[in-house]
């Protein structure tokens, strides 16, 4: 009995390897497939074709469509990283229309269309996309919301988006329809009020990049979202520098000529100062000023977002 038993445990063992090996082997043939639609590297081409759609990569899976999936996942966070490396600078994941990622929304709806379950490439959309093609960021969204009625997060995801174009009446609604599925949070109901009452303000901003940053489990949405808080805290701290500069302005017919003349000011209110005197935005990066418009600005090498 023990000998049967021992050689049944040792061929569902060997049958799992198979079907491991099998997928692995469907995901090269599939990559292999999708490869040869790609025409000859041109460096005057500006960007890649798709490797293959969602429907054809379905038939083609042989059943392993979590697999494949994964790999349309990860192919799209290489595609957004390749294009990030050959940019200078800092950049924000919520504003790569700079980058050209016209192939990106085909491969997330790929990843989605292959295991509509998968929550990350539907989260990516609703923060990536929106600065690059919105119509796509709604339609992948509002697909998530109909494979999985009951994922109250691809609400939160899709008010974000209706909330950056400006349709707070949209988002309103959306975080209303969100909150009612069991499990939401009440903070959903909140946001719903919020969008009613003043959705453009930078309190709202604040509570939606909050929630962002404590629910989300990409480390790049979170620190994306970490910025965003940054920035507005950033915002509230420039209104307040631009007052004490312009009464100066004022008083005196001119600009400081360094932040060195304020330094008492800013030591009665507590403002942090490197040791210029000159007063830190929230990432401990100085401030700048304008010698002839008395302007404040955030430092291009800031991780705050100057915009």
């Amino acid at each position: 009995m023990m000998e049967r038993a021992s050689s049944t445990d040792l061929g569902k063992t060997i049958n799992l390897w198979l079907v491991v090996v099998l997928g692995i082997w469907c995901t090269f043939l599939l990559s292999k497939a999708a490869d040869m639609k790609r025409p000859p590297a041109d460096p005057n081409v500006v960007d890649e074709n798709l490797y293959l759609n969602g429907k054809a990569a379905k038939r083609m899976s042989l059943g392993f469509n979590g697999l494949v999936a994964d790999w349309y996942w990860m192919r799209s966070l290489q595609y957004v990283g390749r294009k990030i490396m050959g940019v200078d600078g800092s950049i924000s994941i919520d504003d790569l229309s700079e980058l050209n990622l016209k192939l990106l929304p085909s491969l997330l709806d790929s990843a989605t269309t292959l295991d509509p379950e998968f929550q990350d490439p539907y989260e990516y959309a609703a923060v990536v996309l929106p600065a690059i093609n919105v119509d796509e960021a709604i339609r992948i969204t509002r697909k998530g919301i109909d494979a999985n009625p009951s994922a109250w997060r691809l609400y939160q995801h899709l008010g974000y988006i209706y909330w950056q174009q400006h349709d707070y009446a949209a988002a309103a609604e959306i975080y209303g329809k969100g909150a009612q599925i069991t499990g939401a949070p009440p903070w959903m109901e909140a946001m719903k009020a919020r969008m009613d009452a003043q959705g453009g303000s930078r309190s709202t901003a604040r509570e939606i990049y909050a929630n962002m940053l404590e629910q989300s489990t990409d480390e790049r949405i979170r620190d994306m979202a970490q910025r965003r808080l940054w920035q507005l805290d950033a915002f509230d701290q420039i209104d307040a520098l631009q007052k004490v500069l312009t009464t100066y302005n004022e008083r005196t017919g001119r600009c400081p000529s360094s932040w060195r003349e304020l330094q008492p000011v800013f030591r009665a209110v507590g403002l942090e100062m490197d040791l210029s005197g000159a007063p830190l935005d929230p990432s401990g990066t100085p401030y700048m000023f304008g010698d002839t418009n008395c302007k404040v600005q955030i430092d291009p090498k800031s991780k705050v977002p100057a915009n």
